[in-house]
């Protein structure tokens, strides 16, 4: 008998909230393979699958609506899918490039003891709310990782090297 999970359960291997995942099942986007009887949702290991599917492609900036069009198979191919994270990635690097110009500027205007306006400290607030709206971004993407070993985790592989050698923990 394969394992089941409920949402909670779920819930606390993934990182997701329980209401995320019922939001993801009340779009049609994730629902469960089944329910208790007394309607409690539950989930398998295939259903964990496409979940770390619907995670990955989140994590290259696609909307919901066009998660479901591409795990119908409805649009978006290989190349799309690359061609948008190629586009993410310059958008991230841009915004560093950004901050790093702005701090490099109030670091010239500080060691010259001129005195800062409202103007620069405003573009840099700026500049480090979108470094901060990066890191969340980054934060998902560590999710996604953690989902990945939870996949190994299942699939039977719990010792499974990952980048540098390092084994799962």
């Amino acid at each position: 008998m394969s394992k089941e999970w409920k949402v909670g359960e779920l819930a606390a291997l993934t990182g997701l909230t329980v209401r995320t995942l019922r939001y993801y099942d009340q779009i049609g986007l994730f629902s469960p393979s089944g329910h208790t009887e007394s309607g409690h949702r539950l989930y398998t290991e295939s259903d964990i699958a496409r979940l770390q599917q619907i995670l990955s492609l989140k994590e290259l900036g696609l909307p919901l609506d066009q998660i479901k069009s591409v795990l119908t198979g409805e649009a978006l191919s290989l190349f799309d899918l690359v061609s948008l994270q190629i586009v993410r990635l310059k958008e991230t690097i841009s915004v560093q490039q950004k901050l790093l110009r702005e701090l490099e500027q109030i670091s010239v205007l500080m060691r010259g003891k001129d005195r800062l306006t409202v103007e620069d400290f405003t573009q840099i607030f700026h500049a480090m709310r979108m470094s901060h709206e990066q890191y969340f971004a980054e934060r998902q993407k560590s999710w996604n990782t953690h989902l990945d070993r939870l996949g190994d985790y299942l699939g039977g592989r719990p010792n499974r090297r990952h980048e540098g050698g390092k084994p799962n923990e």
